[in-house]
């Protein structure tokens, strides 16, 4: 069961501020409110929910005070969004850097002998 978590790679990822949003939706509270409560401008707010500006180690003791959960759970939360966000990248990079691909004519090639017809076709 562990190589089918291992292999899971959803082609979207989830900010720590969605996390954010559902638990002021929980207070009843709006983010203007907990922008206030954290000490943040409501623009800052925003940026951090929408996963534009990093959730910092000081941001994470905040978070831990006023909406609850550990500085730890704030953290991870921020890195494994980052390594999604670079994993998404960097699997769209690659496709962009390979899409040529699929315009060689292999089957072609091996015909006339440039390509050794034991090759795979893809």
């Amino acid at each position: 069961m562990s190589s089918q978590i291992e292999s899971f790679a959803p082609d979207w990822v989830s900010t720590p501020g969605d996390t954010i949003l559902d638990l002021i939706e929980e207070r009843d509270w709006n983010q203007v409110e907990l922008a206030n409560r954290l000490g943040f401008s409501t623009k800052h707010l925003n940026q951090l929910i929408k996963g534009k500006v990093t959730l910092t180690y000081d941001t994470a003791q905040k978070l831990e005070r006023v909406l609850g959960s550990t500085v730890s759970f704030w953290i991870n939360r921020e890195s494994k969004y980052r390594q999604h966000v670079a994993r998404l990248e960097a699997e769209q990079n690659y496709k962009s850097w390979t899409d040529w691909l699929d315009d060689v004519p292999v089957n072609e090639l091996k015909k006339i002998g440039a390509v050794d017809p034991t090759s795979p076709s893809w």
